[in-house]
């Protein structure tokens, strides 16, 4: 009966310890970075209609694993003082790396 009282008190003390001496956590974040050997088609034409208050976020190809797949472009509503660079294919080594659209201060 003692040492099941005796191994309780253990296991409670280790388990505190544990606790108190945990690391702290980090963050952690993913980013996902794809580097293609093929080059990329040339963009397609597309046809737009400026809108008052929206930016344009120009179509473009995204490679899904195995071939280029084209994403229409679409508006974005326009952020004053801002402009608005499409995404863009730049050659990286040996590959080709895909950098999405970002906003530009003035």
């Amino acid at each position: 009966m003692a040492m099941r009282a005796w191994m309780t008190a253990a296991v409670l003390g280790v388990a505190t310890m544990a606790g108190v001496h945990a690391p702290a956590a980090q963050a952690r974040t993913y980013i996902d970075v794809d580097v293609v050997r093929v080059a990329p088609p040339p963009p397609r034409y597309e046809r737009i209609r400026p809108r008052s208050g929206y930016a344009w976020a120009p179509g473009h190809w995204r490679w899904n694993g195995r071939a280029y797949v084209w994403v229409g472009g679409h508006y974005l509503r326009a952020r004053p003082g801002y402009v608005y660079v499409g995404p863009r294919w730049n050659h990286h080594g040996p590959g080709w790396r895909l950098r999405d659209g970002y906003w530009v201060r003035r």
